[in-house]
């Protein structure tokens, strides 16, 4: 491996739930009420739509894209799904600095430096810096046609943040080494508060494939396993090579990635409603942050 440089699964494409729109000279995120699958090429108009996009839509109860059959690729659910806060160079999309709320890594003058690392409320640093928690989830979507490929959501959204924390934790739990085995489905739900003016914030959710039971899902998880392993699938070694490739660079999202990033996630003057999927209720990133401890924060 190129020593710096982390070795991210390989994308095949992007889910979203909004895009980014020019309005007034500016290219701002705006939100949405469904998921789009999209390619890897970006052109004038936007992100071109992967094949898979149409496929889904087929199936879907409306032209509305709500739900994706999907499963992960690893059984370590902290590969499938890392979350870190995390501040980017405005300018020039350059990471520069993420941390777990113990520890963080950071570019100063001096180099890489390992420092303490506060909620962004509390970091002076973050709160200049515009400083969130950033989400990134890794899965397989039903049909594609690459075995060891994946494609990417990324999320600033507290609720989609926690709920995906949870259920992969869960999941784990209950599955063990089948989890890559385990029929999914990542699905979008939304819900109101106060916060969001009762407005709808919208979040998403990883559950079994309808249809089936938490039982009959894990008892397909198991039997597929079962021949994974006899064919020769190494799951461990896997997860081992995947973990080793994200360790070796201090942060996952490169300027080209990480100028996108910022263009849809982490902008400060939109209004509320990004890209990201959930509603900012709140102008200000203080306000937004303050609103993690309430259950029904919209960040």
């Amino acid at each position: 491996m190129i020593e710096g440089l982390a070795i991210t699964p390989p994308v095949l494409g992007r889910i979203s739930i909004g895009k980014v729109v020019e309005k007034n000279g500016k290219r701002l995120p705006e939100k949405d009420d469904a998921f789009t699958v999209t390619s890897l090429v970006q052109q004038r108009e936007g992100w071109v739509n992967h094949p898979l996009d149409a496929v889904l839509r087929k199936s879907a109860a409306d032209t509305k894209l709500r739900a994706i059959p999907v499963r992960v690729l690893f059984a370590d659910p902290h590969l499938s799904f890392r979350a870190e806060y995390t501040a980017f160079n405005r300018v020039n999309g350059r990471p520069v600095c993420s941390g777990d709320g113990r520890t963080c890594k950071r570019r100063t003058p001096d180099g890489l430096t390992t420092l303490p690392c506060p909620t962004p409320q509390d970091c002076a640093f973050g709160e200049v810096n515009g400083c969130k928690p950033y989400g990134r989830l890794n899965v397989q979507i039903e049909g594609q046609d690459d075995d060891l490929g994946s494609f990417i959501f990324r999320t600033t959204g507290y609720n989609s943040i926690r709920t995906l924390s949870a259920r992969l934790a869960y999941y784990q739990a209950l599955a063990g080494d089948a989890l890559p085995c385990l029929p999914l489905t990542l699905k979008l739900r939304a819900k109101s508060t106060t916060q969001s003016h009762r407005s709808a914030v919208y979040f998403v959710d990883l559950v079994v494939r309808d249809g089936m039971t938490l039982e009959d899902a894990l008892l397909q998880a198991r039997q597929a396993l079962q021949e994974r392993c006899e064919a020769g699938w190494d799951q461990e070694a896997l997860d081992k090579a995947a973990a080793a490739g994200l360790a070796n660079g201090a942060f996952e999202d490169g300027e080209e990635e990480g100028a996108a990033v910022v263009e849809e996630f982490f902008q400060t003057d939109v209004s509320p409603g990004s890209a990201g999927g959930e509603v900012a209720a709140a102008s200000s990133l203080g306000a937004k942050l303050a609103a993690k401890a309430s259950p029904g924060g919209t960040h």
